[in-house]
């Protein structure tokens, strides 16, 4: 009789637990971990299939491209980032692309998050990763390059024989860097790529799922709620769920617009620039928020331009987020001198002076600063706003895909889908720049 190893011993355990329903294999993969020694532990501990949901492991046949479309929190990213892990120990890969909406974003998600390449791999076939390169090189000899949507022309010269595309829909130059990596997927015996992104609706993400060779797995951000945080998971249904907003990121659904939208996407997207002619004034207009709760509304933040005549406006950033005051002041004040703007508009109909003096104390310097007291509802506000974009006067310089989607939900009956925070300071900048002309208030 064969005495059986302690590599088979751990064989057996694992096609044991494999074949467990998942809700009982994770609680048993946790106690088994507990009983064995640390390096049998962390055998169990890198099994992927072991841990992942049946929609988080790669679909059979013969695929070119897995389109994941999920919603926040679903596991997209840890989903990509093991496919890829997979193809290098399997060695059915050895040039991989990886690409992101920016570098910045690439590393800290892609490379170095929680669920990123560098945690997801075990130490004893984990990457060294070189940013001055933008590449990861595995022990085996397997690398990984990485590559921003804001320049898809890199593409053009390398070759690989997989990718892994994070949040494509997000992507600066959504097509042109999908064409480009088609054309670079050129090597080895079948190249692949795999998509994680929340849904927006653009028109590679229309077109993919009906396209040739690609496998869809749709997802929401229920499937993972076991791991996500109950602040995270309470905060997001409670504020989205229901609305057009949250069919898109909770469920993963393509929200496109209202009928009764004040904005339509074409609008947006006919009069879209890559740049900016010369422009005359920029103003940075905020729509605040009072906390940075899970629960808070977002702080909007936008910058805008207009030229001498007052014919075109220019969206040339959106820095929204959930942040404290102390938070957004600095961002703002940080814009205001990165884009020479002549000056910082905010609403503080809810906060009066508490704008001005957060502003004040964010900086030891006088900035021009105009205080909006709104006196009409938000939607009324909008309108004439909405009009420039339909004359094709307004230009987004580049993608902001959360703004976008704001404005393009935001209906008249129903409401917007939370708080229109990005929209509103947009129309602030706007009105300021081509409706209105009132004079500026100087304060120290």
């Amino acid at each position: 009789m064969t005495k059986l190893t302690a590599d088979d011993l751990l064989s057996e355990i694992i096609d044991e637990l494999s074949r467990l329903p998942r809700d009982q294999r994770v609680a048993a993969v946790r106690a088994y971990r507990r009983a064995l020694d640390e390096h049998e532990a962390s055998k169990l501990k890198y099994n992927w299939p072991l841990h992942a949901r049946d929609s988080q492991l790669p679909p059979p046949g013969d695929w070119v491209t897995w389109l994941i479309l999920a919603g926040r929190g679903f596991g997209k990213t840890r989903t990509g980032a093991e496919w890829v892990r997979a193809q290098v120990e399997e060695r059915a890969a050895r040039r991989i692309a990886l690409i992101a909406r920016t570098i910045p974003e690439a590393q800290a998600i892609m490379i170095e998050g929680e669920s990123g390449l560098l945690n997801v791999c075990p130490p004893w076939n984990k990457p060294t990763y070189e940013p001055s390169k933008r590449k990861l090189t595995w022990p085996t000899g397997a690398y990984a390059l990485v590559f921003s949507s804001h320049e898809p022309d890199q593409m053009r010269g390398p070759e690989f024989d997989a990718a892994w595309c994070d949040e494509l829909a997000s992507w600066e130059y959504p097509e042109q860097t999908w064409d480009n990596l088609n054309f670079a997927l050129r090597t080895g015996g079948h190249p692949r790529s795999v998509i994680t992104t929340t849904p927006r609706p653009i028109e590679l993400i229309r077109s993919l799922p009906v396209s040739p060779g690609v496998h869809v797995t749709r997802g929401s951000t229920f499937d993972n709620r076991d791991n996500l945080a109950p602040s995270f998971f309470n905060g997001i249904i409670e504020r989205y769920d229901g609305t057009r907003l949250g069919r898109q990121e909770i469920h993963a659904e393509l929200a496109d617009e209202y009928e009764d939208a004040l904005w339509k996407r074409e609008w947006i997207e006919d009069a879209r620039l890559a740049s900016h002619p010369p422009v005359a004034r920029i103003v940075v207009a905020i729509d605040p928020a009072m906390s940075a709760k899970p629960s808070s509304s977002e702080t909007g933040i936008v910058v805008v331009g207009a030229d001498m005549h007052r014919e075109h406006a220019y969206v040339i950033a959106d820095e929204s987020g959930r942040l404290t005051p102390q938070g957004w002041a600095m961002r703002a004040v940080h814009l205001f001198d990165k884009f020479n703007a002549s000056r910082i508009i905010a609403e503080d109909n809810a906060g009066g002076d508490l704008v001005k003096s957060t502003l004040k104390a964010a900086v030891p310097r006088s900035l021009p600063y105009k205080g909006i007291k709104a006196r009409t509802g938000k939607y009324l506000r909008a309108e004439p706003v909405a009009a420039l974009y339909e004359q094709g006067r307004v230009h987004h310089i580049g993608r902001f895909p959360e703004l976008e989607d704001q404005m393009c939900t935001w209906s008249a009956e129903l409401g917007p889908s939370g708080s229109p925070d990005r929209a509103d300071a947009l129309v602030h900048a706007i009105t300021e720049l081509m409706i209105e002309r009132i004079p500026i208030k100087i304060w120290v």
